[in-house]
């Protein structure tokens, strides 16, 4: 007599097969999985496309940025940051630019209210309050949109007034180092009451440069000076343990071959060694023109991470139409893999990355094992059979009304086909996919409502 599966069995075996499939793609001691919490990226539009919410689910991507052209009002940056939350296996560093005046990604252009340059409140106002009560605001702004990163304040020293990227944009709070600590400590304190990180920027000082790293490359051998590292060692000194943005700034008397970036004898020797730093050192955008034109894109990546760089950021997320997040991960693994990089200095970035998750994301231990992360009951999804050829049947529940997406992508994150996309009421339904196109391989099948993201591992043989 055929055995017939009550919902409630099917349901619980169909969940069943969820986590084993899941636990064995995104487990944590898994290195790629680590890798990809070294890596943050930008993307293009005001939702979340396609290509970054499969960074999110298989790559277990560690966080992005956003810039202007992602953020259009309060609700809608509501609306992304949570659905990225709701995307990502970990909770996700969210990351922008409010430094206040024209580096501000929350204007009065996306529904907020313009605010003042650094040297307006440093230099021309003079005023360590006017500092505090524009942080304040801009911390409340940030909290209630659900980021959680501030890239600020920024502490290079005004050595240069006209210098193209820090001088001539009012970025710095003065020429005296001492009066940018002030300003940066306050500012620090505000963003740290909403729970905000924050980020100095750019190590070892922007402040001299004549050029800009965002077009190429920038020597400040011959402007730079010892008083611009001031304002770290104040903080330092303070207990600061956030983040560090390393800038693409070469200087031949801390590193005669390269930029601090990507440099052992800036990142690790100076800033982590001599000067104590024990948080975070994150790169600026490794696509600028500073790196992009003088390394291949490896060869960047393997400089940065052997510097001491605990996360690489990118300010897309494609590369040649391909994921940035695959080609990292894949280039920094094959180089563990050939000894170039040693698998402990990927350990000790990604303990970093968790602990300060931990510290202000309240991520839970339990939350770092995904075999012990909770999967809706009332939504899921599996294959039969798997293996297959060239046909398999995707099952799926439907927990209560809802829209439903349901797409099919390869190993590379390439989507293969869309099988579902429509209203469904409650209940259990099927849809059959066919490969016969296709070669033998893995794919996975991703089931997207507005409230969950379920992912399944199928396998095609011929």
């Amino acid at each position: 007599m055929k055995k017939i599966l009550t919902t409630s069995t099917t349901a619980k075996i169909v969940l069943f097969l969820f986590l084993f499939l899941n636990i064995t793609i995104y487990s944590q001691t898994d290195l790629k999985s680590k890798i990809g919490q070294m890596i943050m990226v930008g993307f293009s539009g005001t939702s979340v496309p396609d290509s970054l919410a499969y960074d999110l689910q298989q790559r277990n991507l560690g966080g992005v940025i956003f810039y202007a052209n992602n953020l259009h009002d309060p609700q809608q940056i509501k609306n992304l940051t949570s659905q990225l939350k709701q995307l990502s296996k970990l909770p996700l560093f969210m990351a922008t630019d409010q430094e206040g005046g024209i580096v501000a990604r929350l204007t009065k252009r996306n529904g907020f209210s313009n605010t003042y340059t650094a040297y307006q409140l440093g230099t021309v106002f003079n005023s360590v309050d006017s500092t505090q009560a524009q942080a304040a605001e801009m911390a409340q702004w940030l909290s209630s949109c659900g980021i959680n990163i501030d890239f600020a304040p920024v502490v290079d020293v005004d050595v240069n007034p006209n210098s193209p990227a820090i001088g001539a944009y009012g970025r710095s709070f003065s020429k005296d180092p001492l009066t940018v600590f002030n300003h940066a400590s306050v500012f620090i304190n505000e963003m740290h009451k909403q729970n905000i990180i924050t980020s100095l920027k750019h190590f070892p000082g922007h402040g001299s440069a004549m050029t800009d790293s965002h077009l190429g490359f920038t020597d400040i051998t011959n402007t730079w000076a010892d008083s611009e590292l001031v304002p770290y060692q104040k903080l330092l000194e303070n207990n600061y343990s956030d983040m560090i943005m390393a800038g693409h700034l070469f200087n031949a008397h801390i590193d005669s071959l390269y930029p601090a970036s990507i440099s052992y004898n800036a990142v690790t020797g100076l800033l982590k060694n001599k000067l104590g730093f024990k948080g975070i050192v994150i790169t600026d955008d490794m696509l600028m023109g500073a790196i992009s034109t003088q390394y291949t894109f490896s060869k960047a990546i393997e400089l940065a991470v052997n510097a001491g760089d605990d996360i690489l950021l990118f300010a897309g997320n494609l590369i040649n139409n391909k994921s940035i997040v695959d080609s990292v991960i894949n280039i920094i693994s094959q180089k563990v893999d050939d000894g170039t990089i040693a698998e402990s200095t990927i350990d000790t970035a990604y303990n970093k990355i968790i602990n300060m998750k931990q510290k202000y994301l309240s991520i839970s231990l339990a939350e770092n094992d995904i075999s012990s992360r909770i999967v809706p009951d009332d939504f899921s999804i599996a294959n039969y059979p798997n293996p297959f050829n060239p046909t398999t049947n995707i099952i799926f529940n439907v927990g209560r009304s809802s829209h439903v997406v349901i797409k099919v992508y390869n190993i590379t994150g390439q989507l293969i086909s869309e099988l579902v996309n429509q209203d469904f009421a409650k209940g259990n339904y099927k849809v059959q996919f066919d490969g016969s196109r296709l070669a033998s391989g893995i794919y996975f099948v991703v089931m997207q409502t507005p409230d969950i993201l379920l992912t399944n591992k199928i396998v095609l043989v011929k």
